[in-house]
């Protein structure tokens, strides 16, 4: 897979894009992060990419020449199979949809600033509309790593467990159950014996009962669904 990222804060990702599972992803080769800084295709000497809005208020939006100029850059290159804009009022994020977008090829995400974009990036531009949340942040960076981190870690190969990922919560629209690692007894606080057992048929039915059971305490949502 390769991610390109439209940006004017891109090293705000040397962090979390550049270390761990993400790092070792594109070490192996299994994916591409490639970061555009905005600014780079500013038309004056200030580089501005924002600009007052049309009809008065407060805040600044992203003006659409300089995101036109670096997304036909790249659509020149390759066919992209999505381009995303993460803002606060798209489709909010899911396992589902990192489920989707990890098996795609190529994507562009744009990470959007101040009162957001212009609109017409939004009508011309953009394919899908993601959130992270109902909440607002500074900028959309922090976001698109979220995202990024979300999908990357499903391509097949980057987990040195590959099944790992299948038990994740939400995948099967129930929460992960608890899980138990050693000592077997800490302080009189015991693993539930039925995990000692070894007997895989009754561990799987214990793990199912406690994702349940944990679903129903704090997501009964998911049940619905």
């Amino acid at each position: 897979m390769r991610i390109d990222i439209i940006t004017v804060l891109p090293q705000i990702f040397d962090g979390p894009l550049n270390n761990s599972i993400v790092q070792r992803a594109q070490d192996k080769g299994l994916i591409e992060i490639h970061f555009h800084n905005l600014r780079d295709y500013a038309n004056d000497k200030y580089k501005s990419v924002d600009d007052y809005a049309y009809g008065g208020g407060a805040g600044m939006v992203m003006t659409i020449e300089p995101i036109a100029k670096c997304v036909d850059k790249l659509k020149a290159e390759r066919d992209y199979d999505e381009i995303i804009y993460m803002t606060p009022d798209g489709e909010l994020l899911d396992q589902g949809i990192t489920n989707q977008v990890s098996v795609l090829k190529n994507i562009i995400v744009l990470c959007g600033h101040y009162k957001g974009v212009d609109e017409r990036v939004r009508q011309y531009y953009i394919t899908r509309e993601i959130s992270i949340g109902d909440y607002v942040l500074s900028g959309g960076e922090l976001a698109a790593a979220v995202f990024c981190d979300a999908i990357i870690r499903l391509i097949p190969g980057v987990l040195n467990d590959e099944t790992s990922a299948l038990f994740d919560s939400f995948q099967d629209n129930l929460l992960a159950p608890p899980v138990y690692t050693r000592p077997a007894d800490f302080k009189g606080w015991k693993v539930p014996d039925v995990l000692l057992s070894g007997n895989e048929k009754e561990i799987e039915k214990w793990r199912h009962e406690r994702a349940v059971e944990r679903t129903k305490e704090r997501r009964p949502g998911l049940l619905d669904e």
